[in-house]
């Protein structure tokens, strides 16, 4: 898929890593030496969305003291990953769905295209075919979007990945606290390794990053872990 131009959608989970396998996509394709853009489109606001992907002019709303380049152009000749996108409203919806068809994108308050060349990835741990059922994801769009469609499954579902996760992270966050000599016990490993992980690698990360900076001695203590562990089902 990298080394085509096609349009990805990545779902999944919260925290099973769609980021991270956007910007393996980029890496790997033609485009790996131009920019890299991704968009949190969960934290912004509407009308901050639309200036963050379109970009403004100078005047064009009354915050708006000076121009403000667009994410699409930034993006140019590289990726942009379009995070979270079922926050997306419908209003952008349809304007994100002329700048893909376009291939050019009119920033708020301007009358004047801008030409885009851009990889677009997508990505959202929401179920779009419902949204488009519900009325609030525009079908045209998704079907634009998801020239190939990947599925990142939970960590629950791929747990020989836990163990290499843990070393990785450990080595990672020992490094970053200057911690020497740390390692997880065996029996603490299993019981990781037969944790659901709700929060799947994001939750993992998180745990061993705050195992590593309370750590009194040389072993790990996911103490904090243990009383959902207990009532979580062992395989």
């Amino acid at each position: 898929v990298a080394a085509t131009d096609a349009n990805v959608l990545l779902l999944g989970e919260s925290g099973t890593g769609k980021a991270l396998v956007a910007q393996s996509i980029h890496r790997a394709s033609h485009r790996a030496a131009a920019p890299f853009v991704s968009v949190d489109m969960g934290s912004l606001s509407s009308s901050l969305l639309e200036s963050e992907l379109f970009g403004h002019k100078k005047g064009a709303f009354t915050d708006a003291k000076t121009d403000y380049a667009v994410r699409l152009v930034e993006a140019s000749g590289g990726t942009l990953l379009l995070d979270e996108l079922a926050n997306l409203a419908l209003p952008q919806q349809a304007k994100l769905l002329t700048a893909l068809q376009n291939r050019t994108v009119v920033p708020v308050g301007s009358g004047q295209a801008v030409a885009v060349d851009i990889r677009l990835i997508c990505a959202t741990n929401e179920n779009l075919y419902q949204a488009v059922t519900a009325g609030s994801f525009r079908q045209d769009l998704l079907y634009r979007i998801n020239t190939v469609e990947m599925v990142l499954p939970p960590l629950r579902e791929r747990k020989e990945d836990i163990p290499l996760l843990l070393q990785w992270y450990l080595q990672h966050y020992a490094e970053r606290y200057q911690r020497d000599g740390l390692q997880i016990s065996v029996a603490d490993q299993r019981i990781l390794q037969n944790y659901h992980w709700p929060g799947n690698v994001r939750q993992l990360a998180h745990a061993v990053e705050r195992a590593v900076v309370l750590a009194e001695g040389n072993t790990l203590d996911f103490s904090q872990l243990q009383s959902p562990v207990q009532t979580a089902s062992v395989s």
